[in-house]
């Protein structure tokens, strides 16, 4: 169907798309297991084939299966979150001349979709034009694709703005993608009432399909003929669509004027073909040239029929009633998907909704998880200061004379295994390391943000309101909030390693002797004074205490165990809920899995928890009774109350270092993560500014060059007062050079001629003096006007001036006769 419109597509560049997004789901979205290199691969060769394969046959596939892809990932991952400059043209590629921009660079995947469905839209309306009217297929045909592109420019009027939030290029202004639905609707309108003639339809309605159509036309060329819009379209536009709007009154009027013919309505009739002759002259064949054949035979018939038979009053034109209309064509919605094929190649990333569910969930997992773990470690930590306070076990060891307690070489000897107090202070070392790292991770993310920031602020306040794009503080936010996290983190991380240090500090003299051997611990400690019979009874009674201390210690651990490899998989719940509601109710259905699956673990720490306390005071009790059978504590016990306390001291400083390397190195992996995505991000954004520096430097080039400027006020005044002065004499300059003589006539004398009659003077009279002139000063060249001495001819000197002379009379002047006139022709 060659006379259709159909709309240009928008033209990209290639971009690398494959390794931010992979850095983006391997980082944030992805199991750890999961690899999604080949699925984004296949991504990048679908982008290439969809902007680089418009113009062939299958273009309407390739872009589909691209689209769709879109929408499944866009589902999955916030679009705002890829850092992608996609760079997309003006489709009618003259916004630069007429105050828009040619190309437009958004870092984001919703904006990558939106002109992707403006090709989808362009695409189907050049199938739609390339159709035939010849067979009923192709008449559908283009009828669905007019209709579907229709319904796509009238979406992307509803969303664009929302997908991009700045000045977009011309062809996604909301205003054209009006104008460019209404035309698209008039065309499907247009072509399904060359069906209805086809299909030799009643008049009647072939009339109401054509009347609306010619509606359509009329406000399609509204948008059209706007002040703003005009300069977009190309020239044959607007008459197109004003040919077309004449075509469908023609017709309209042509199958009313039938409808009048039926009910013998002789005068309508005529005014009616009248008009429709009128709108349909010059129209030579297919439908609109049988239309006026057929309507100007008729129009003769009617006439000749009413002046010999009806002689009925042919009303004018602006008398008739309008004709009704019939909107058959309408705007079809968007479909979820394009492609009856479409194979999601995300499918593993479950959706947005559910993502962020488990991150919730597993948020709520943590939060109870630790703090049921720290309840248990603090009281454990309580109950060992206790008894390094009393002096257990190794009070009730050293029941007499010299040596060590079996517990104190049993926990000298575990010190020694696990490297002592060298191993302690490596661990130590290391802190420092990983904590400046992390620092320098952040501070560099930090820094470009910063830097960012601060060009975009530069360069909007180098060029004003043309300067166009999103600003900085506006889509960094998360970011910062991100970075400010993670520096809380660090400061947190800090403070824990002090307490660390402290502790460190406190023990490490009695953690250097525990790492000793045991003869030489031995000798720093005193021998115990001799035990007597009656403490025997209280020892049994610590003793026991003790082992039941030694049980609790190893349920604590053996509970902890449990509490950290509790896990709740809500995964299939949350995809299901999903499916079934549309929405997610993620803290109800986090609190049941939770709850069942923690509850039992949470009662067996308050459990233990409350087991410890009758504990504390039975042994501070049977401790009492001891020390009072002995008379008090001895030094050696202090000293061996050291040792017992320097080994926890160890156990806990161990663990702590450890989780503390292990967090700085975690803590590595979230912060080059963050950085990559502040790198993509701050790449993206040098990438629009250099697209939108193009722009503006493209449009100052077109632009006519600025008046210029008046001058001051003080300029004026001083001019004003020059005039007032007496002007400055003159230089004195050569005299100008004499005229060239005339040219000789052939018949003029050798001698003086009288002024004004040219006839010789008398004999003997004296000739007027020759005007002598001042000789030319040396190298004088009035003429000489080239400002280069080579391009100056080098003149003869001047000759020395000489006067006329008369040459002397050869015999006596005789006068002549009367009437005589030499100087008349013989």
């Amino acid at each position: 169907m060659a006379d259709l419109l159909s709309v240009p597509y928008k033209k990209s560049s290639d971009v690398d798309i494959s390794k931010p997004l992979l850095n983006l789901i391997q980082s944030t979205y992805a199991d750890s297991s999961d690899d999604y290199s080949d699925a984004v691969n296949e991504l990048h060769k679908l982008r290439t084939q969809a902007i680089w394969k418009l113009f062939e046959k299958s273009s309407l596939e390739v872009i589909y299966s691209y689209y769709d892809q879109l929408v499944a990932l866009e589902k999955k991952i916030p679009p705002q979150e890829v850092q992608i400059p996609f760079k997309w043209k003006d489709a009618f590629d003259k916004g630069s001349l007429f105050g828009g921009r040619m190309s437009l660079t958004v870092s984001s995947l919703e904006y990558e979709r939106m002109c992707i469905l403006f090709n989808i839209a362009a695409v189907m309306s050049s199938q739609a034009s390339q159709q035939t009217l010849e067979t009923e297929d192709s008449l559908k045909l283009a009828a669905k694709l007019l209709q579907q592109s229709a319904g796509i420019f009238a979406y992307l009027k509803a969303n664009v703005m929302m997908a991009v939030h700045r000045e977009t290029t011309p062809d996604l202004n909301p205003e054209t993608l009006h104008v460019l639905s209404q035309l698209m609707l008039a065309q499907a309108q247009e072509v399904i009432a060359y069906k209805c003639i086809r299909d030799e339809m009643k008049e009647y309605m072939v009339a109401k399909v054509c009347s609306q159509c010619e509606e359509l036309y009329t406000d399609a060329l509204r948008g059209l003929q706007k002040q703003t819009l005009r300069p977009l379209w190309d020239s044959e536009w607007i008459p197109h669509v004003q040919s077309k709007l004449n075509a469908f009154r023609g017709l309209a009027q042509y199958y009313q004027g039938m409808v009048c013919h039926s009910q013998k309505a002789v005068g309508e009739e005529i005014a009616r073909l009248q008009i429709a002759v009128e709108a349909l002259k010059g129209r030579q064949g297919g439908p609109l040239g049988d239309a006026a054949l057929r309507a100007t035979r008729a129009l003769a018939a009617a006439t000749r029929d009413n002046d010999f038979i009806y002689h009925e009053r042919v009303p004018e034109a602006r008398a008739l009633d309008p004709i009704p209309r019939a909107p058959v064509a309408q705007a079809l919605p968007v479909p979820e998907r394009f492609s009856s094929a479409h194979r999601d190649l995300f499918e593993k990333l479950v959706p947005m909704a559910v993502h962020q569910a488990l991150h919730a969930s597993e948020a709520r997992r943590s939060e109870i998880v630790n703090a049921e773990i720290n309840k248990l470690r603090e009281a454990t930590q309580l109950l060992n200061s206790i008894l390094a306070s009393l002096n257990l076990p190794a009070c009730i060891e050293s029941g007499g004379g010299s040596g060590l307690p079996e517990s104190i070489r049993s926990k000298a000897a575990a010190v020694r295994a696990a490297g002592g107090l060298p191993a302690l202070q490596r661990l130590m070392a290391e802190l420092p390391e990983l904590l400046q790292r992390n620092r320098e991770i952040l501070s560099e993310a930090e820094r470009m943000l910063r830097e960012e920031e601060e060009g975009d602020a530069s360069l909007r306040a180098q060029f004003g309101a043309r300067w166009t794009r999103t600003p900085s503080a506006q889509l960094t936010e998360t970011f910062r909030a991100n970075a400010a996290k993670y520096t809380q983190i660090i400061d947190n991380a800090v403070r824990a390693d002090d307490i660390v240090q402290q502790k460190f500090r406190t023990h490490k003299d009695s953690i250097e002797m525990l790492g000793r051997s045991e003869g030489e611990i031995g000798a720093d400690v005193p021998d115990a004074p001799t035990a007597g019979a009656p403490d025997s009874a209280h020892v049994a009674t610590l003793r026991r205490l003790c082992d039941k201390v030694s049980a609790v210690k190893a349920e604590r651990d053996a509970l902890e165990s449990e509490l950290k490899s509790a896990t709740v998989d809500l995964r299939a719940k949350f995809l299901e809920a999903l499916a079934a509601d549309g929405a997610l109710d993620e803290p109800a259905t986090s609190a049941a899995a939770l709850g069942a699956a923690l509850a039992p673990l949470q009662r067996r720490v308050a459990d233990t928890l409350q087991q410890q306390d009758q504990l504390v005071a039975d042994l501070q009790e049977a401790h009492s009774a001891l020390m009072a059978a002995r008379g008090g504590a001895s030094g050696r016990d202090e000293i061996l109350g050291k040792l017992c306390a320097a080994h926890d001291a160890y156990q806990d400083l161990t663990g702590n270092l450890k989780e503390g390397v292990k967090f700085y190195n975690d803590l590595t992996q979230l912060l080059v993560a963050f950085q990559n995505k502040v790198s993509d991000f701050c790449f993206a954004r040098k990438t629009e500014k250099e697209e939108l520096m193009k722009d503006l430097t493209q449009e100052a080039a077109r632009s006519p060059p600025r008046p210029a400027p008046a001058p001051p006020q003080h300029h004026a005044d001083a001019a004003a007062a020059a005039d007032d002065i007496e002007p400055p004499v003159a230089a004195k300059r050569a005299p100008p050079r004499p005229p060239p003589p005339a040219a000789a006539q052939p018949s003029a004398l050798p001698y003086p001629t009288q002024p004004g009659t040219g006839m010789p003077l008398p004999y003997g009279a004296a000739p007027a003096p020759y005007p002598v002139y001042a000789p030319m000063p040396a190298l004088y060249n009035p003429y000489a006007t080239l400002p280069y001495p080579h391009h100056v001819r080098a003149q003869p000197p001047p000759q020395p001036y000489q006067p006329y002379q008369y040459p002397p009379p050869q015999q006596p002047y005789a006068p002549p006769p009367p009437g005589y006139n030499p100087y008349q022709q013989q």
